[in-house]
């Protein structure tokens, strides 16, 4: 009778102490956790409210670097609390956590070996982080191993990967170890590019006149001025052809805005040329270098 009683006494004893301390661990890890992860939304939600209701068209580069260190760092917080949690809880547990250092040194061995891409992944990413490359809300193309080619809008950026939604609405996921070339097409500021392709025979004098009162209207209004740095400036000839010429004319525009700008320049160009006469070279306004994104910029 004692026999069966002393097991269930020293079990009681364990539940009492070790158990209750392992109880205590999960349920503090549980609320920390959860502390960390509503200080990093409280966070995220200031910074997305301190810009919606700013006067400002476009995202900082402070407001998007510290909402990428914010969702970062909660991230290895909360890895540090469930390491640390495991650890004790194999002690309390009777597990020799000494004792596990060789054979976790040999299965860390081993695992190192085939992860090798994830280490690439979170030194790449550590990089992208701390050199600010990008952030949230950039718009970006990023050239993978292969030439493959991701561009969109940035999402997410942790220590491993990057997620960036497409023109489409598709969430392309990209680990950080497998990038090649990172452009940003939204950082500081951005340069609208429209050609101009006119007829050899066209008054280049009066198609530049053209140009740049079209710049100048541009600059002077009120409702394209705030996205535009400086006005509208025409580069002259670009290139020559045997049946036309290239005039160029750039503007320097807010992050992300040159597409918007670009688009209101081909429009306001087009209709001058065809005032004048140039009905042609109306019709065949395009843009020069970029290709239409919803955000654009510069390259890192």
């Amino acid at each position: 009778m004692n026999l069966a009683i002393a097991p269930l006494t020293d079990f009681t004893d364990w539940l009492r102490s070790n158990g209750l301390e392992i109880v205590l661990l999960v349920l503090g890890a549980a609320i920390l956790s959860r502390f960390v992860v509503y200080s990093r939304n409280s966070i995220v939600e200031r910074i997305d409210k301190n810009f919606q209701h700013s006067d400002a068209l476009v995202r900082s580069e402070a407001q998007k670097h510290r909402r990428v260190l914010a969702m970062v760092i909660s991230w290895v917080v909360l890895i540090l609390i469930y390491v640390l949690v495991a650890i004790q809880v194999l002690q309390l547990l009777g597990f020799e956590v000494v004792g596990l250092v060789a054979p976790a040194t040999v299965i860390g061995a081993a695992v190192g070996f085939g992860a090798q891409k994830i280490v690439q992944d979170i030194l790449a990413g550590f990089f992208i982080i701390t050199e600010r490359q990008y952030g949230f809300g950039d718009a970006v193309s990023i050239t993978l191993a292969g030439n493959i080619l991701a561009e969109g809008t940035v999402e997410d950026v942790t220590l491993r990967v990057t997620r960036v939604r497409s023109n489409e609405g598709e969430v392309i996921v990209i680990p950080n170890g497998q990038i090649v070339k990172s452009t940003n097409l939204s950082k500081d500021w951005a340069r609208a590019v429209v050609d101009v392709p006119v007829p050899t025979s066209a008054d280049i004098t009066q198609v530049n006149e053209i140009l740049h009162d079209v710049g100048a209207k541009a600059f002077a209004d009120k409702r394209l001025r705030p996205l535009l740095l400086d006005e509208p400036s025409v580069m002259g000839i670009e290139s020559l052809e045997v049946d036309k010429i290239n005039i160029r004319m750039v503007a320097r525009t807010l992050p992300g805005k040159q597409f918007q700008v670009s688009r209101e320049l081909r429009v306001r160009v087009a209709a001058a040329l065809r005032r004048e006469g140039h009905s042609s070279a109306a019709a065949a306004v395009t843009v020069g270098k970029s290709k239409e994104m919803p955000v654009g910029g510069s390259e890192e």
